[in-house]
């Protein structure tokens, strides 16, 4: 089974929002399996990916990375 990891993104107020940091970790990270819930602030990543990556993914779109979620 893949790894399924939530992080924490600030900044994330309508689905416009969702939808770019969907699109910029999708761009990041073509095997995974991307999932992002705006109005709790979490994006969910499904797949072998590295932690930075995902961080400048969300950076690079505008938004607050804020690590791991538990």
């Amino acid at each position: 089974m893949s790894a399924q990891t939530h992080y924490h993104v600030a900044g994330m107020t309508c689905e416009g929002c969702a939808k770019a940091v969907r699109r910029a970790l999708s761009s990041r990270l073509p095997d995974a399996v991307i999932a992002v819930d705006q109005p709790a602030g979490l994006v969910t990543v499904t797949g072998d990916h590295e932690e930075a990556t995902v961080r400048e993914a969300i950076d690079d779109a505008g938004y607050d990375f804020g690590g791991k979620a538990a």
